[in-house]
């Protein structure tokens, strides 16, 4: 597994549009990428405007792939606006559970 943690500190009067757009992004992601096991939009409990993304690709070209779709670019148009400063990405690897662990999350 390919595992990306996005961080993104929105600003405060943006949050509800940004959740909404990410929220959108990742329900496309996980339904229409075969290539992506789990799309996890976390909000942090004490800062609301801070949010992490947690991508879990199948491969690191599954990755490369994400960006190149239609939603992907969309979401990246809308949000990053909304952002108060550049959002970073931290790449991991996997060790538990197995790869086999990670179900497709297909959202709410």
């Amino acid at each position: 597994m390919y595992i990306v943690h996005v961080y993104v500190h929105v600003k405060p009067d943006q949050v509800e549009a940004f959740i909404s757009a990410t929220r959108e992004n990742a329900g496309k992601s996980a339904v229409n990428e075969p290539g992506i096991a789990r799309f996890d939009v976390m909000q942090q409990a004490d800062d609301p405007t801070h949010l992490v993304l947690i991508e879990i690709y199948r491969t690191p070209e599954d990755a490369a792939r994400h960006k190149e779709t239609k939603h992907y670019n969309r979401w990246r148009e809308v949000a990053e606006p909304m952002m108060v400063e550049p959002r970073t990405r931290v790449v991991y690897k996997n060790i538990f559970p197995s790869d086999s662990g990670y179900l497709i999350s297909q959202g709410d």
